[in-house]
């Protein structure tokens, strides 16, 4: 199974269940939507951060030089286009039939606007999420290693007074 399917599928889940709990609290407590909203966008950015992290901290800690890093920006562009597009469908399917809370939008909205900022809320977070993953690891790694600073090498000095 592809890379990207297997973080796109999830984050699909993740995004309809958002969707779901979202719809059935703003129906239940209406005048708390603004913070449901929020708690909901949160948990997906917060998961596709965090997993990108993983990625990141694993990819570098895989390759020790940055040419070599796997390419994760497409890997998880394609997962984040993947839980748009299957997350729209998915919750307009349950919106026109079984709960009716978590959205009016016709197919066409939900397929093209819903998707790319979910695909968004997926993308954005988790390539940060990749970067600074990657950024510990080689924050890591570098404190063990000798300085290459040539303006503080003591050779430098020892030629500039021989001279």
């Amino acid at each position: 199974m592809s890379s990207w399917l297997v973080r796109g599928l999830p984050m699909t889940a993740v995004h309809v269940l958002a969707r779901i709990l979202l719809g059935v609290a703003v129906v239940e407590a209406p005048l708390n939507s603004t913070v449901w909203r929020t708690v909901a966008i949160a948990a997906v950015v917060l998961i596709a951060l965090v997993w990108g992290g993983f990625d990141g901290i694993r990819d570098a800690r895989a390759n020790p030089d940055p040419d070599d890093y796997e390419d994760l920006t497409v890997r998880w562009l394609k997962a984040g286009v993947l839980a748009g597009v299957a997350a729209g469908l998915i919750s307009w399917i349950l919106g026109n039939t079984v709960l009716a809370g978590i959205g009016q939008a016709g197919l066409f909205v939900e397929l093209i606007a819903g998707a790319s900022f979910t695909a968004l809320l997926v993308f954005v977070p988790a390539f940060v999420g990749a970067a600074i993953g990657r950024w510990l690891v080689r924050r890591e790694q570098n404190k063990g290693a000798a300085e290459d600073d040539w303006s503080v090498h003591e050779d430098r000095h020892a030629d500039a007074t021989a001279q």
